[in-house]
């Protein structure tokens, strides 16, 4: 046999205390209960007469309080008001209302053990508990709000509520969701009586909701992002068919209430619903885009960009985008941060991709881009600069933090190290390089000319590996263009591989025991070099 864990070791002997004090123990209930009087008091007041008309229907007492009870005897409906019911009022601006031993001695009574307690104290049994919280995040989304606000938007009576009802559940039936209303009609209307499993399930939903609004206002209030204790909390956005692979169950989920521009909210013109795959191929294509002003076309091939170009026209942009790695580009994401144009669509729709998004899209592009039935189109809306967010990852027993890479390089940080100097122009080119770099997975070496890219060599364990696939992906592309390289050279032997093909300068966070090294084999080379002070790694 066993040991027992702590909770069982608790609940043994506080059982054990009950038979020596009362003659009896504790058990669960998990007989169907007949609900013969409701609380309810909700902030989303979405289906609530429907639910409390069935609940009349039933003989149901209904006791609730403010705007609800309002709302319910507006329609015609029977109802307690809670100051009624308690025989106390409502007080301190309505801090204190529901905390009284009447309603919270009705909710957590077990019925076969507190009913002497319930009839010394005129306390009437509570059996169904309807309560939704006003939604803090939004309260903390308004900008004119501070903290005085934020905390007198802080539910204290509604938790209580929630989370007395989601205990009892032997007793009593906590209901936090509006999509669960039918269920409680459908269920009363067939057998009259709510069932444990019910129960249990809505029990298990209250106490989410409770800690959701919980963990929204811990994360508020603390001034560390990285604090020794970590809330997270987010709601279900959708369901997939399934993961990476097929045998993967996946769901995606959001932040409560997040309204920015992101692949989560986009609008989604015409296309099947986005997959596992989609959505991640469409964020990294959407953080790459996010890094440009000028007019830009990123396109994403499982997590990295395989062609991105900046310029003037839209059209010339994605043109020299798709370009520069068409084979690769086949089946990927294609992100524009302009308004898509019909002349974009239609060269959009002469090749097989996935996904185009873009902040909005002519109405005429819709509809040359309607003939593929099969293309997602995605409206992001108006496409910023990435904001410094907290980035998560999963690891066995945990998970790791960081903030997200917002860094911008400046020409000011560049430092040549070589004897060639780099032009104006290559500077600039550069600093695009760079941009794009930051979302390649490392080991990641970049070839860039003339504003876009030609060659990535992006994941290789070797960083000559990394070389040597960008220079194939180039081929006969590589005269004046620029080799970027997300972290230092270990060796010179991935400068030597470069030599006569073209590259005129390199650029690098230097800081390697052998930079000297490789700075002499760019010297040997006539190639110029440039560090940054910081690399870019993307794992």
């Amino acid at each position: 046999m066993t040991n027992p864990t702590y909770r069982e070791y608790c609940l043994i002997h506080y059982n054990k205390y009950l038979i020596e004090t009362t003659g009896c123990s504790i058990h669960l209930n998990k007989q169907k209960i007949k609900i013969q009087r409701a609380l309810i008091s909700v902030f989303d007041k979405t289906g609530i007469v429907g639910l409390a008309e069935s609940l009349n229907q039933h003989g149901v007492e209904i006791i609730s309080t403010g705007g609800t009870a309002k709302t319910l005897s507006d329609a015609g409906l029977r109802v307690t008001g809670i100051s009624t019911y308690t025989g106390f009022p409502e007080i301190m601006d309505g801090r204190v209302k529901t905390i009284n031993p009447l309603v919270e001695g009705g909710i957590l009574g077990l019925r076969d053990k507190h009913e002497e307690d319930a009839k010394a104290n005129n306390i009437r049994w509570i059996d169904l508990v309807v309560c939704n919280l006003y939604p803090f995040s939004k309260t903390i989304s308004w900008a004119e709000c501070d903290l005085m606000a934020a905390m007198e938007n802080v539910d204290i009576g509604g938790p209580t509520m929630i989370r007395s009802a989601a205990k009892n559940v032997g007793w009593v039936t906590a209901v936090v969701d509006p999509q669960d209303y039918q269920g409680i009609i459908d269920e009363l209307d067939e057998f009259v009586e709510i069932s444990f499993e019910t129960r249990k399930e809505l029990s298990a939903k209250a106490f989410g909701h409770t800690a959701q609004y919980d963990t929204i206002i811990h994360n508020y209030l603390k001034d560390e992002k990285l604090s020794n204790d970590l809330s997270l909390t987010y709601n279900k956005h959708s369901a997939m068919r399934y993961g990476e692979n097929p045998h993967q169950s996946a769901a995606a989920y959001q932040h409560p209430n997040d309204r920015s521009k992101n692949i989560l909210n986009a609008k989604i013109h015409q296309g099947k619903q986005l997959s596992y795959n989609n959505i991640m191929d469409a964020d990294a294509a959407l953080s790459c885009l996010k890094e440009f002003d000028q007019t830009a076309c990123v396109v994403v091939k499982h997590a990295n960009p395989c062609g991105v170009a900046i310029g003037e026209d839209l059209t010339d942009v994605y043109t020299r985008a798709f370009n520069s790695d068409s084979l690769s580009a086949f089946g990927g994401i294609i992100a524009l941060n302009r308004t898509c144009t019909v002349a974009v669509a239609e060269a959009i729709s002469s090749v097989f991709v996935e996904i185009v998004l873009a902040p909005s899209f002519d109405e005429d592009a819709l509809s040359v881009l309607s003939k593929k039935k099969n293309l997602r189109v995605l409206d992001v809306g108006e496409i910023t600069a990435r904001e410094n967010k907290l980035e998560y990852r999963n690891v066995d027993g945990g998970i790791l933090v960081q903030d997200t890479d917002t860094s911008v390089l400046t020409l000011d940080e560049l430092k040549t190290v070589t004897k060639a100097v780099p032009s104006d122009t290559e500077m600039k080119t550069m600093l695009f390089g760079w941009k794009v770099l930051k979302h390649v997975k490392s080991n990641a070496i970049l070839l860039v000319k003339d504003n876009k890219t030609i060659g990535i060599g992006a994941g290789q364990v070797s960083r000559v590996d990394a070389v040597n696939i960008a220079l194939k992906k180039a081929g006969e592309r590589l005269d004046n263009s620029i080799l970027c390289s997300d972290a230092f050279f270990p060796f010179r032997d991935s400068i030597d591989k470069i030599a006569n093909t073209g590259i005129r300068a390199v650029i690098q966070p230097g800081g390697s025991i052998r930079d000297q090294e490789v700075i002499a084999a760019c010297d040997d080379h006539g190639i110029a070099m440039v560090f940054t002070g910081r690399r870019c790694f993307k794992h």
